[in-house]
């Protein structure tokens, strides 16, 4: 087991020298289902959203009414796969691996969803906070986990969204361990990233947002706090995948939390709005 992990970490620390086209091509074919932290530097990873065309509007409608926690960057035509202003990349296969919702359940977790792509399916990438983690390492601020095993541990809070349609319910946050001393700088830094959630929602206890227990979050790893750390929690893609969730549709799919779709888009860049393509 040591050495099958050392070995895949090597390969996760060979990954992070390539760029957001070339590790999209790693993982087109199937070389690399693994998370995507740490990866990419500069550029924006995103979450992913695949939906029954009946209902993207209110799905659209329901981003637009809740930009800190789903930040909207490109929306795609009804059967189309690809979204050009986000690289030259394919929905259906650039995703290192896929959650399979039916009626709420999930069914499956493919690398590739080829076989299940319909024409009235309608895609939406939504901006992940993994863009910025390299902007606070290299500020020299300490992240833990870092690389390609651990996911960033997210937990459901009692923050209410603005419902739309079927689409509803309450924000999804991730959660970092941060040392006090760094808490205006990781503001400050992760501010300048509004199509990653910006700045973190809240900071300190997690009871106030209605998080009872660290060491049990919704999707993720928890990670246990240093004496000299507080948690900083910011708005995340999840709120879509239990938004979709509650929403029960016959199916949808997402990302696995962590397995994220890297774009060609600058990661500090306010892209402005969105194209349907």
């Amino acid at each position: 087991m040591f050495i099958h992990r050392c070995r895949a970490l090597s390969f996760h620390e060979a990954l992070s020298a390539k760029d957001a086209g070339g590790l999209r091509k790693i993982i087109r074919q199937g070389a690399y289902g693994g998370q995507t932290s740490g990866l990419a530097p500069g550029k924006l990873q995103a979450n992913l959203v695949i939906l029954p065309r009946r209902f993207a509007d209110d799905f659209l409608r329901f981003c637009k009414r809740n930009p800190k926690p789903l930040p909207l960057v490109g929306v795609s035509r009804s059967g189309v796969p690809a979204i050009p202003q986000l690289g030259d990349l394919d929905l259906r296969t650039d995703v290192p691996r896929y959650d399979v919702y039916r009626f709420g359940a999930l069914v499956g977790q493919p690398t590739n969803i080829s076989a299940l792509w319909r024409d009235d399916f309608s895609a939406f990438v939504i901006g992940s906070s993994h863009t910025f983690d390299h902007a606070l390492a290299a500020r020299s601020i300490r992240l833990r986990p870092m690389g390609g095993y651990k996911a960033l541990p997210m937990y459901r809070t009692i923050i209410p969204v603005a419902p739309a349609g079927r689409f509803g319910g309450n924000c999804v946050v991730s959660m970092r361990a941060i040392r006090k001393a760094d808490i205006d700088k990781v503001r400050a830094v992760t501010a300048r990233f509004p199509q990653a959630h910006g700045a973190p929602v809240h900071i300190g206890e997690p009871g106030i947002i209605g998080i009872s227990d660290l060491d049990t979050p919704a999707w993720g790893e928890p990670i246990d706090l240093e004496p000299d750390e507080v948690p900083a929690f910011w708005a995340c893609g999840a709120t879509a995948h239990d938004a979709l969730r509650r929403a029960q549709l016959d199916i949808c799919i997402m990302q696995s939390p962590g397995h994220m779709l890297l774009t060609d888009i600058d990661g500090r860049a306010d892209i402005g709005p969105f194209k349907v393509y």
